[in-house]
């Protein structure tokens, strides 16, 4: 009798949820080791900035690959404040457990959006010393929302700013408000 049971590949596996929790200990120890190591590499802070929202882009880009693959079955948003809607809802869900805070519209450009998050998950786990208090972990998060824009076809540039504690300012290219409109005059 030939018992010989072949392992299922990483192919055969679902992609339902498991179980979604982490260790907040597990996340801020990795989290702040890579806030180190990215920090050691860096000469300034615009230069950790930087360095944090490209690893933070790895993320988003995987995310959107997950999230539309999970949650919206391969359907891709094409309208501007759906995407923003998805971001400040789905992807924020799935990251961090809730909602954003906040989103709203800038009153002097339409090309820019806030996405205000009071207390981002990033910012808890890492003392930053006084000399570096312009220091902002979550230019991690910026990267994440500015790939998952940027793969789903909305190009656009995420800054991480200190406003009513951390608002992401989103800032859409033009091609984006004009194809927006098109979609809107059909």
């Amino acid at each position: 009798m030939n018992t010989n049971k072949q392992r299922p590949s990483i192919l055969d596996k679902s992609l339902s949820r498991g179980k979604t929790e982490v260790s907040g200990t597990a996340y801020a120890l990795l989290f702040a080791e890579m806030v180190q190591y990215s920090h050691n590499r860096v000469q300034s802070v615009a230069d950790l900035h930087q360095k944090l929202s490209e690893l933070g882009q790895h993320v988003g880009t995987r995310m959107v690959e997950l999230l539309f693959v999970r949650e919206r079955n391969y359907k891709r948003e094409t309208k501007l404040l759906s995407i923003l809607l998805f971001v400040k809802g789905t992807l924020w869900k799935s990251l961090f457990g809730k909602e954003a805070d906040k989103l709203d519209r800038a009153t002097d450009d339409e090309r820019i959006f806030y996405l205000i998050e009071k207390e981002p998950l990033v910012n808890r786990f890492v003392s930053v010393p006084r000399d570096k208090s312009s220091i902002n972990c979550a230019a991690f998060v910026a990267g994440i929302i500015e790939a998952t824009l940027v793969s789903t076809g909305f190009p656009a540039k995420v800054t991480a700013l200190w406003h009513k504690g951390t608002t992401f300012m989103i800032k859409f290219d033009d091609t984006v408000l004009v194809r927006d409109k098109q979609l809107e005059g059909r």
